[in-house]
């Protein structure tokens, strides 16, 4: 890649806060949701929109709890198993799932995923293959661990609102949690995320968890220096010994995820203009289809 710019959309953040976002009433020919659809195409034109990047990709979901971490911590995300392998998910999401797919293809969008690894592993492979500035568009706090300066690398994060898209760099982390996105793993480690599954170290919330970074750097300096520390964090820490390192390997996003080499040049027009006015047509798309076929022009 040369040093232009990249934009990576965790796929499924953005059309899980589309669906829940926008009204059920948003329906193609057949009568059936599509706000999803809808919702995740807006969301991609403004992003194009507002940032003109060169590169971009969708990076999906091929296993949304890879056997791998659960194997290092079998509570991860295991709250949200419906049976088996399969996650929970609302059938009028999962009926849309398919057609957010083939609406991206058509569009020449990229879609890129890996077997057995989430979105965030390929997004940070993809980051970290990139040599130009990357921009993250994302609900996952987990992702703040690829905030970079030298690339650079900054978190677009939707918590608040697509419209409300905060960007996060390394000011950013240090005046909310005091840490910065090198030491976020560690951080989460210690705080833990019940939205996944990972509880934490009991007691230690994000203001010790902070402190303990800032004095000793990370996990392997809080653990030479734990005679150091007050009775109880000592305590919490000793209890929690079998948990953190498994933790930060299921935290830590992979970085030499297995892609192919891929092209990942912003399309100007769709890929296969007749797949996508028949998708436009039949989850009757209107405006969502404008916009995105605007946002590639560069209208």
């Amino acid at each position: 890649m040369d040093g232009s710019s990249t934009l990576l959309f965790d796929s499924a953040s953005l059309y899980f806060r589309a669906f829940f976002g926008l009204p059920a009433s948003l329906t193609g020919r057949t009568g059936e949701p599509v706000n999803a659809v809808r919702g995740l195409l807006d969301f991609l034109a403004r992003f194009i929109t507002e940032y003109r990047p060169e590169r971009v990709a969708c990076c999906w979901d091929e296993a949304w709890r890879p056997a791998w971490r659960v194997a290092l911590v079998p509570s991860y995300k295991a709250h949200r198993v419906a049976s088996g392998d399969v996650e929970e998910v609302p059938h009028d999401l999962n009926r849309q799932v398919p057609w957010i797919r083939a609406t991206l293809e058509a569009l020449g969008l990229p879609v890129v995923g890996a077997l057995d690894y989430e979105a965030d592993d390929v997004i940070a492979t993809l980051a970290r293959r990139a040599d130009g500035p990357v921009e993250v568009v994302t609900g996952d706090r987990d992702l703040f661990q690829l905030v970079e300066p030298t690339r650079p690398t900054r978190v677009l994060y939707v918590a608040r609102g697509v419209s409300r898209h905060e960007r996060v760099d390394d000011a950013w982390l240090r005046a909310k949690y005091g840490v910065t996105g090198a030491d976020y793993v560690d951080f989460a480690v210690l705080r833990g995320d019940p939205s996944d599954g990972l509880p934490g170290v009991t007691g230690i919330g994000e203001k010790t968890a902070a402190s303990l970074i800032g004095r000793f750097g990370d996990l392997a300096g809080i653990a030479a220096h734990v005679g150091e520390l007050s009775p109880g964090v000592r305590r919490a820490l000793t209890a929690s010994v079998d948990y953190l390192g498994p933790a930060a390997q299921v935290v830590t996003a992979a970085t030499a995820v297995p892609l192919p080499d891929l092209d990942l040049t912003l399309p100007r027009a769709p890929r296969d203009p007749d797949a996508f006015a028949h998708l436009s047509d039949e989850l009757n798309l209107g405006g969502s289809a404008q916009r995105i076929l605007a946002a590639l022009a560069g209208r």
